[in-house]
């Protein structure tokens, strides 16, 4: 079932974002529904607040009023989430909730999506996306941890250095 997941957006009332993840947690036990919904989180980041002289650390919403739901969509799973305490609606138009693209989840930080790098440095690449696709490119560089390669590609008689997303290219 697992593999039908999407991540979807749910709307609370503002301060609820916690209670709506820990109610949540508690049904899908109760319920069994581990298989359907796999995943509740509410997106925190670490922010330097500055009162004053005193400099502290504090936790804060990245979404306040949101929480995000990894589920497969059915009527069920959508009747549960919809009807726990806190819980406003999910985000869509109407009432169809929308799932978040693939770019959405990697850009959001919720999943990084499995990368197989078939190239090193040295090799030739095909572009495969983007404004330069089929251009054929030699790696200069790969970074890893941004997920990015820089290429060499001839244009205009000229050799161009580029920063690809490590996605856009393939070996050749």
């Amino acid at each position: 079932m697992g593999n039908n997941a999407k991540w979807y957006v749910v709307h609370t009332y503002s301060g609820y974002e916690n209670k709506v993840k820990t109610n949540l947690e508690k049904i899908i036990e109760n319920r069994h529904l581990e298989d359907f919904i796999l995943d509740v989180r509410v997106p925190t980041e670490e922010v330097v607040e500055t009162k004053g002289d005193e400099r502290k650390t504090v936790t804060r919403k990245v979404f306040p009023g949101y929480v995000l739901i990894k589920m497969v969509m059915t009527d069920d799973t959508w009747y549960v989430i919809r009807n726990t305490t806190g819980v406003t609606g999910f985000v869509g138009p109407g009432s169809k909730p929308v799932a978040l693209t693939e770019e959405e989840v990697e850009a959001l930080g919720m999943e990084v999506r499995e990368l197989n790098v078939t190239y090193a440095v040295g090799d030739n690449v095909r572009v495969i996306d983007g404004p330069f696709v089929d251009q054929i490119g030699l790696v200069e560089e790969i970074n890893e941890s941004a997920r990015k390669v820089k290429v060499a590609l001839v244009m205009f008689g000229r050799t161009t250095s580029l920063e690809l997303d490590m996605h856009h290219v393939e070996s050749i």
